[in-house]
């Protein structure tokens, strides 16, 4: 008798309910297409389509991978942001709806001020999400993308290529603003990050999939989960021209924190915190 969609589908999201995670359903389907390399749409119209031996191996194989909490993003190998397509894989941070407050922000400020050309930093590559979406999205933008990771990097630059940016777009290994010391002072128009930010003792308390996949690099913010911002607004103003803009994503409950920061160093003016759809203050900007 011939194992159907819908049959593996119903084992499959009963055996993720049981880990307690948010959407069992979606998760099952998004696998499944995958594996069929088909859309949902089809899963929902061929409901008694017979799946093959080899199939149905991998796509167990898979939710047992779901079920031990890696992230549906690894298995599938992608997740978009902001309308667009990206790789992910384990070793680099999955992007997260809300950065895109963070992306939009950026994009917003650019699109109130005329640049024939337009030199951002963002800081912290990850999987390339907000450096690609930039370059995409801002005209005459040229990004300069910084990580540590070698890995993350490489990643950032198979996306470039996979959105047609490669073009605007310069990936450099280093910490933080240092691969663009000596070269950079007072040209950048626009500074952004979404910098580790979780405290480190926090990270042990976070759910599976984040603290058993994801890479710590991109996790650990130090102690009180603010040692990147101290580092990013101290240097930006030797970087950022007069009247530019930084960007920043925070943790809940760090706005007020990395504001105060930003007021204490004196080069930073309008600073605004903005929140996300949740209403929780997600981003913290300021002109210098």
């Amino acid at each position: 008798m011939a194992v159907k969609i819908q049959d593996v589908l119903k084992l499959a999201v009963e055996s993720i309910e049981e880990t307690k995670a948010c959407t069992p359903l979606l998760d099952a389907e998004v696998i499944l297409c995958y594996v069929l390399k088909k859309d949902r749409l089809f899963l929902y119209t061929h409901r008694d389509h017979p799946l093959k031996d080899e199939e149905i191996r991998v796509f167990n194989d898979l939710i047992k991978k779901r079920i031990q909490g890696m992230p549906v993003a690894y298995i599938v190998k992608k997740q978009e942001f902001m309308g667009l397509n990206f790789y992910v894989e384990e070793g680099v941070l999955i992007p997260r709806p809300d950065t895109e407050i963070l992306v939009e922000t950026v994009i917003e400020w650019a699109k109130k001020r005329k640049n024939d050309n337009r030199i951002i930093v963002d800081l912290g590559t990850g999987s390339g999400a907000i450096t690609i979406s930039l370059a995409k999205y801002i005209e005459n933008a040229f990004v300069y993308s910084i990580d540590l990771s070698r890995h993350a990097l490489e990643i950032g630059k198979k996306n470039a290529t996979l959105n047609e940016v490669t073009e605007n777009t310069l990936f450099l290994e280093g910490d933080l603003l240092a691969p663009i010391k000596g070269k950079l002072e007072e040209k950048v128009d626009i500074i952004v990050s979404n910098p580790p930010y979780i405290p480190r003792n926090e990270i042990e308390k976070l759910q599976i999939e984040v603290k058993k996949f994801e890479p710590k690099i991109a996790l650990d913010g130090g102690m009180d989960g603010l040692d990147f911002y101290r580092k990013i607004i101290d240097e930006a103003p030797n970087f950022v021209k007069k009247g530019g803009f930084i960007a920043l994503e925070v943790g809940h409950d760090q706005a007020d924190m990395v504001k105060t920061m930003m007021e204490h160093k004196g080069y930073y003016y309008e600073i605004q915190k903005i929140k996300d759809l949740a209403g929780i203050e997600r981003v913290v900007v300021a002109t210098l």
